[in-house]
């Protein structure tokens, strides 16, 4: 995978909300763990799931074969799951 052009890909939806990167972490197996925050107000769950749609839109999952995570700061990626389970039921 592309570290560059998936830094880039991550910063611009970000920044499309508003949110600054607080940490991109790329392992061996493709598992990609994506950190947001801003200050004021929170990060939201949207904002998490417009950077996790531009990345699937960037990157595709069956050619790259990889896992992604986007949270925030204040949110771990389990708390993340479940509100988003709960929004689509």
């Amino acid at each position: 995978m592309d570290e560059a052009k998936l830094t880039q890909t991550v910063e611009e939806a970000a920044a499309k909300r508003s949110c600054r990167v607080a940490d991109i972490t790329l392992d061996d197996d493709n598992n990609i763990e994506v950190i947001i925050s801003r200050e004021e107000p929170p990060v939201e769950l949207a904002d998490c799931e417009a950077v996790h749609r531009a990345v699937l839109a960037a990157f595709d999952r069956d050619i790259e074969d990889y896992a992604l995570t986007v949270s925030s700061q204040g949110i771990s990626g389990e708390e993340a799951d479940r509100m988003l389970k709960e929004t689509i039921e």
